[in-house]
């Protein structure tokens, strides 16, 4: 076995000395791949997959477990910003129960856990202290289900109720909210996050919540909406003028062409919170009326023999109004009627909302080259209809033609056609190269293969010549019954004459040059 393997590797080492420069390379690349390869593969095969042991642990949490883990000797990793604890897969159970029996997680976050341990000497302050913190755990805990919300903090603010006071103190609430790296809250989510803490506590308006972010910005101040604050209104006001403008710039971009015309929307916009209420007093037309009263007076009689012509009032006074001569006859008729009718009442009760538009000023101006053929009254009307312009509030529109500086885009349009000149360029390049580079290995590794079987061809021929030579150098024996001791030596002589061969098979396969110079000098000195 020994000889065998010395063989092996001598035989081994042979040929590799028997390489070029090239073959030698190439051998030892690729023996060198195949062990960093199975490397790798064990490496893949001996690591352990990992899964979610717990997930969304607080920082004593994530620190009491991890540990209890290193003191097990237990292998895990964190993820999650460290809010989750990996382990091995076929370990998870095992290591929840063992984590369990020392009581972990402890969830120490707060929660209607906190009433659990309330006993009957409890005194009323700390029975309203545990549930206004285990309503703050509560809700930062729901709060934290919201997407991109990493972190949630509630404080309430829960005034003792006054029997005998005419106007209670309001609830009040405010809420920290850390978003994960990249995350932005958006207005929306502040306002679900609004509703959600009014909802949940008795008595809290949605106007006393305030809201705000880890870097110390009011999402959302009690009084106001969603980002009333100072940040938060001209983040508003842009996103409308924002919106108006990207509405009007695809209008003018299918009306006259892309890049041949720009739009400015200045928007103000009204954040006071006004409450209207109306009353209106109105009459049915087939009401039937409450109550009616007519009143008639008439009067027959003789004026007076002086000759006085009057007429007799309301008091049955005579009123004078001229003079006749002779009697005359008096008449007076009066008529008064009062009916009072059902009247009805509506009252109306208007709540404006904050961030209503107060005023709309646009500016569009066209590219005179280009649109010198437009009606810009046209334009006109087209952007107020569009924008929804009211003049009676104050908006205005101005439209105007100029030529438009082309210089920036002409040069932006050069240097991306040099860039995409020079990428091209380089892309065929490197495919030039690429292709030259195997080509040229491909050349050397067939060029390396047929020397190796030339090589290999004129080896055997060589190797075959010298059998042939030494066989006829070998003495022929008369063919005679051989002895016992006459075949132990022969068999002796063969197998000497066999391992002769071999190392004559190894000498020719180690030095060819010299073997074949040899047999060249026994050729020349035959006679």
């Amino acid at each position: 076995m020994k000889t065998q393997i010395t063989r092996l590797l001598t035989r081994g080492r042979t040929t590799f000395t028997a390489f070029t420069t090239g073959q030698k390379l190439v051998a030892v690349l690729g023996t060198l791949a195949l062990l960093l390869g199975g490397f790798m593969v064990f490496r893949w095969a001996s690591t352990p997959s990992y899964a979610p042991l717990y997930s969304d642990l607080s920082a004593s949490d994530a620190s009491a477990v991890v540990e209890q883990l290193e003191a097990q000797g237990t292998p895990y990793e964190l993820a999650g910003g460290g809010t989750t604890i990996m382990v091995p897969r076929d370990a998870v159970y095992s290591t929840r129960i063992d984590l369990s029996g020392e009581g972990l997680p402890t969830g120490s976050d707060g929660g209607y856990s906190l009433l659990d341990d309330q006993g009957l000497t409890t005194s009323d302050f700390k029975e309203r202290t545990d549930y206004k913190r285990a309503m703050e755990g509560e809700l930062a805990s729901t709060i934290e289900a919201i997407d991109g919300v990493q972190t949630a903090v509630v404080h309430l603010a829960i005034p003792e109720k006054q029997v005998f006071a005419d106007e209670q103190d309001p609830t009040t609430a405010s809420v920290l909210i850390k978003t994960q790296a990249g995350d932005a809250v958006e207005p929306a989510q502040v306002q679900g996050v609004i509703n959600l803490v009014a909802s949940s506590i008795e008595g809290l308006d949605a106007d006393q919540v305030t809201v705000t972010d880890s870097k110390g910005a009011v999402l959302s101040s009690p009084g106001g909406v969603a980002g009333a604050d100072g940040t938060g209104r001209s983040q508003l006001v842009a996103d409308v003028q924002s919106e108006y403008r990207t509405k009007l710039q695809s209008m003018l971009d299918r009306v006259v062409g892309p890049g041949n015309s720009t739009v400015q929307v200045s928007a103000e916009l009204d954040f006071d919170k006004a409450v209207t209420e109306t009353l209106d007093y109105v009459a049915e037309a087939d009401a039937l009326p409450l109550s009616s009263e007519e009143v008639t007076e008439t009067y027959n009689g003789t004026g007076p023999g002086n000759g006085a012509n009057g007429v007799v009032g309301p008091d049955g006074q005579v009123e004078e109004n001229g003079t006749a001569e002779g009697a005359g006859n008096g008449n007076y008729e009066k008529s008064h009627r009062t009916v009072d009718n059902a009247v009805g009442s509506r009252k109306v009760q208007r709540e404006s909302t904050p961030g209503a538009i107060d005023k709309l000023s646009i500016g569009v101006v066209l590219d005179s080259n280009t649109t010198g053929q437009i009606a810009y009254q046209d334009i006109e009307e087209l952007v107020a209809g569009t924008a929804g312009i009211e003049p009676d509030r104050g908006d205005s529109i101005a439209v105007s033609a100029l030529p438009f500086d082309r210089s920036a885009e002409e040069a932006t349009e050069a240097d991306l056609a040099k860039a995409e000149a020079e990428e091209a360029a380089a892309a065929r390049n490197k495919t030039i190269r690429n292709v030259a580079i195997v080509v040229l290995v491909l050349a050397f590794l067939a060029l390396a293969a047929i020397r190796s079987r030339r090589r290999a061809k004129r080896r055997e021929a060589e190797t075959s010549y010298l059998v042939e030579q030494l066989r006829e150098r070998e003495p022929v024996a008369p063919a005679i019954e051989p002895s016992p001791a006459a075949l132990a030596l022969e068999e002796s002589e063969a197998s000497r004459s066999e391992e002769l061969r071999d190392e004559l098979t190894m000498l020719i396969e180690r030095q060819p040059d010299d073997v074949a110079g040899l047999l060249r000098g026994w050729l020349a000195e035959r006679p």
